[in-house]
């Protein structure tokens, strides 16, 4: 089996066609509200994996205080758990209308309306010049795709990335709107191109460490999930040792 962008897009139809597709789901002990056209994290490991990459237990430990900034928020569970677990100032973007509605709708459910502010946006496009945030996070769609494909749907733009166009305007332009001190994390996989994302951060003068990962079952596979931290590139600095995901089989998203 090989890494496959067509089966992630297979994967996206089908969660977006499905007849018993949920219009809620459960999720680390809360009900969140699915709207259609959305990612759907009942289809996947990858949002429970990220929750427990970033210490959202049922008990909502966050992965630090302060602001915080989601890049692609879909259901709104990371970021709303981000303000339960304490995050006094949360900003949730995602390029799809619908996700953005979908986020604010699970903010009011957990009554964390106050604190979560669900914004359409292509990844930083749309935000104010001047805000700084003290986590910036994005649970990217890190199958890569050929550089030439056309998205059909919104909704396949949260499976594949062409040519990994996104993920390199990631890693250069998130440093930017941290505050100082602020981190900037990563979620990714081992069905995603971890050379070619070592590649772009070679591009780009960043630098990237795992902070941490993890292995789960899925179906035949075996996922490895990785949050991973990217930072300014000391000129000065040593380059950093590269991690390596799980090796063998790989597939889409």
């Amino acid at each position: 089996m090989i890494r496959s962008y067509a089966q992630s897009l297979q994967r996206s139809r089908a969660a977006r066609s499905d007849s018993r597709r949920p219009d809620s789901f459960r999720l680390r002990g809360r009900e969140w509200t699915l709207l259609p056209d959305v990612f759907a994290p009942p289809y996947t490991t990858s949002t429970d994996a990220a929750m427990e990459l970033l210490g959202f237990h049922e008990d909502h430990q966050p992965a630090r205080t302060g602001s915080f900034l989601e890049i692609g928020c879909g259901t709104g569970v990371i970021a709303v758990s981000a303000a339960l677990g304490g995050c006094e100032r949360v900003l949730a973007t995602d390029i799809n209308p619908l996700a953005v509605r979908n986020t604010a709708l699970n903010a009011q459910r957990h009554r964390v309306a106050d604190r979560v502010c669900a914004q359409q946006s292509d990844l930083f496009d749309a935000l104010d010049p001047q805000a700084r945030f003290d986590t910036v996070y994005w649970h990217s769609n890190f199958v890569l795709a050929p550089s030439d494909y056309r998205y059909t749907s919104l909704h396949e733009q949260a499976y594949v990335d062409p040519g990994y166009a996104a993920h390199r305007r990631y890693l250069d332009q998130a440093p930017l709107w941290t505050t100082e001190g602020g981190r900037v994390l990563l979620h990714f996989s081992n069905r995603g191109d971890l050379a070619r994302l070592y590649a772009l951060a070679d591009e780009t003068e960043r630098a990237l460490s795992v902070v941490r990962s993890m292995h789960v079952e899925e179906g035949r596979d075996t996922i490895e999930y990785l949050l991973i931290e990217i930072a300014r590139r000391d000129a000065s600095s040593p380059r950093p040792q590269r991690a390596s995901a799980a090796t063998g089989n790989r597939q889409g998203s």
